[in-house]
């Protein structure tokens, strides 16, 4: 039905599948957007993980010291097993954003300066973040908000939200983090998901 409307109206396909997306949704569908305002509290709540004090001082250790052994074709070949990529997932920061216990999150991780890694929950497709808008937009000190999508390095339908690490008032780092939707959803008590 839609391939026939899409060639009909010359809709593109992503268009399309948007259009399917939405119709399968309007039927019954499990997937429904988060509510804005559940958005706007899980931002402010991630602004005040970027904010700790814990977080602050590991951008900025990093921001002085950046890691330049690694690179972004060492880092697709590294196992999430291997001691270079799980120091990320033992740090204090990544203890730190463990121990909110967000069952919503599908993933974080803080990007110093330079766009790479300071810690993370699990192993992220890149090393560095790098002129990615994620990235990007937060070191203007702006919040970025993605698009619904599914993540490739979790396989989660999710949003991300990039908020930026401060220090004095001034970007030094980025928070991005995994919104998972479907729980993001339950977690509102079922408000979003029985409309």
């Amino acid at each position: 039905m839609f391939g026939a409307m899409a060639s009909k109206f010359g809709i593109g396909a992503v268009t399309a599948c948007l259009l399917l997306s939405l119709a399968h949704d309007a039927r019954g569908g499990e997937h429904q957007a988060p509510d804005p305002s559940q958005l706007d509290a899980k931002v402010k709540e991630i602004q005040g993980w970027a904010a700790d004090p814990v977080v602050v001082k590991a951008v900025k250790a990093q921001n002085a010291a950046p890691a330049s052994e690694m690179t972004e074709a060492v880092w697709k070949t590294l196992s999430v097993l291997d001691p270079k990529v799980r120091r990320f997932t033992r740090n204090e920061v990544a203890r730190l954003i463990k121990s909110k216990n967000d069952p919503v999150l599908s993933e974080a991780f803080v990007s110093a300066a330079d766009g790479t890694k300071v810690a993370f929950l699990s192993k992220p497709t890149r090393w560095s973040h790098a002129g990615v808008p994620k990235h990007e937009r937060p070191m203007k000190g702006e919040i970025w908000r993605g698009q619904e999508e599914v993540d490739e390095s979790t396989g989660v339908r999710q949003m991300q939200i990039a908020v930026p690490v401060l220090d004095d008032g001034k970007p030094i780092g980025s928070l991005v983090v995994g919104l998972d939707i479907s729980r993001l959803n339950r977690a509102a008590g079922g408000q979003a998901g029985g409309r």
